[in-house]
């Protein structure tokens, strides 16, 4: 269980904080705005149908999340013997040459290419959770984690707009935007992102514990944590649908343009980041991170269902608020397992977080978008466009009991931070 005082000092590390939660924003920025024009580009580079072209989306997807999976542990792992500053402006930098790669790729080869150098340099965000864990008290993580999670619901407001109008520049512009925001955002942090693991907190690398496997086995000693990591992979798995599928499936139901769909990206971004703004906030400290959670995670399946059976545009816009409250599943439990964890494996449990989200995003892309495309193609006898949310829904409900069940019972660990948590209310 994590007691440890943070090491900066309070007037560093809201200025630390601050700097994190820009970075991340500007990450997501950047990679929202290339989500609008993803199906045209890759119509132009294939000269295959929408459907078709769909499933080379899921396996760009493939890709890009099969390379996160490898590089999360090692990149938390290096965090936490190396300190979290490096390996964070690293991995920023790597991300803007992949958007210039992207930009100038000529063939789907590329494509695989770039999206294989994004995926590692795309963990970033393991040392970046790690680096709020090692500055927030434990009073103040769920709250920290939120502001994280807002930054990536910002970044989904101003990126898909943005990247919608560059489309009309060209499928390629908004990589270039993207790649000039990243670059930038590395150089901001060189110069005034402090460390936040000092020497003495530090831990020897140790490869057998930096692969997905051996950072999970570790995770073993926690059963609650490992029930609550089981119950984050079928959420995560479920959440491929929206970045895989939903440009394809809105463009082929509705009709909608890439400014359409850029917008229905940014009510995405307005809807969660107020949801951390304000559930957060207000109905965390009430109800504790396990009853929120089991809220959000309700909520989130009524709203998969719905995307599904939607027959007019105006419902998935409706639709999208029962995010308000499914936004904030991933901040809270991993507040509720953070606690649970000692200060010098915050970057490995980050870490087997990371591992499982990419796992999940290995699998989910080709499963959506093949979804999408045999119940879409002309030839299919049954055409059920919405197939891909409804699985999405399935995988909701699986998340919900095994989440319930994991935490029914107090914590292993006794104290403050279970019942702070909610554990031992529930």
């Amino acid at each position: 269980m994590e007691t440890q005082t943070p090491a900066l000092p309070v007037e560093t590390r809201k200025h630390a904080l601050a700097f994190i939660v820009v970075t991340l924003l500007l990450d997501t920025i950047g990679f929202g705005l290339i989500m609008p024009v993803y199906p045209r580009l890759l119509v132009d580079i294939t000269g295959e149908s929408l459907s078709r072209a769909a499933i080379y989306g899921g396996w760009l997807g493939f890709i890009y999340a099969a390379m996160q999976f490898l590089a999360a542990p090692i990149l938390g792992n290096l965090s936490d013997r190396y300190g979290r500053r490096r390996v964070i402006l690293i991995s920023v930098g790597a991300l803007g040459i992949d958007y210039i790669i992207m930009g100038f790729a000529p063939t789907l080869a590329w494509l695989f290419v770039g999206r294989a150098i994004a995926g590692a340099a795309g963990a970033s965000f393991t040392p970046a959770y790690a680096y709020v864990a090692d500055i927030s008290p434990p009073e103040r993580r769920a709250q920290n984690f939120g502001l994280i999670s807002a930054a990536f619901g910002i970044g989904f407001i101003i990126g898909p707009a943005i990247g919608g109008l560059l489309g009309a520049l060209g499928p390629r512009a908004p990589f270039f935007a993207a790649a000039a925001l990243s670059l930038t955002n590395f150089f901001y942090g060189f110069f005034v992102l402090p460390e936040s693991l000092p020497p003495e907190r530090r831990r020897a690398f140790q490869w057998r514990r930096a692969n997905p496997l051996g950072t999970l086995i570790q995770m073993k000693k926690h059963p609650v944590v490992l029930g609550l990591l089981g119950a984050l992979f079928l959420w995560s798995l479920g959440n491929q649908v929206m970045p895989s599928t939903w440009a394809f499936y809105t463009k082929l139901r509705f009709g909608w343009s890439e400014a359409v769909i850029g917008a229905s990206f940014a009510a995405v971004g307005v809807v969660m980041a107020s949801s951390q703004l304000i559930v957060m906030r207000f109905l965390v400290p009430k109800l504790g991170e396990r009853r929120t959670a089991l809220i959000g995670i309700a909520s989130g399946t009524v709203g998969y269902a719905g995307f599904g059976l939607a027959t007019a545009g105006w419902m998935m816009f409706a639709l999208l608020a029962t995010w308000f409250f499914a936004a904030i599943v991933m901040p809270t439990t991993n507040a509720l397992m953070s606690h649970l964890i000692s200060p010098d494996a915050q970057g490995e449990l980050q870490g087997a977080v990371a591992s499982l989200f990419s796992l999940a995003a290995i699998i989910g892309p080709p499963i959506m978008t093949h979804l999408f495309a045999r119940f879409t193609a002309p030839e299919s006898t049954v055409h059920v466009p919405g197939a891909a949310f409804l699985a999405a829904a399935v995988l909701a409900i699986g998340c919900f009991l095994i989440f319930w069940l994991s935490t029914r019972q107090p914590a292993a660990e006794p104290g403050a931070a279970a019942s702070e948590s909610g554990l031992s209310a529930a």
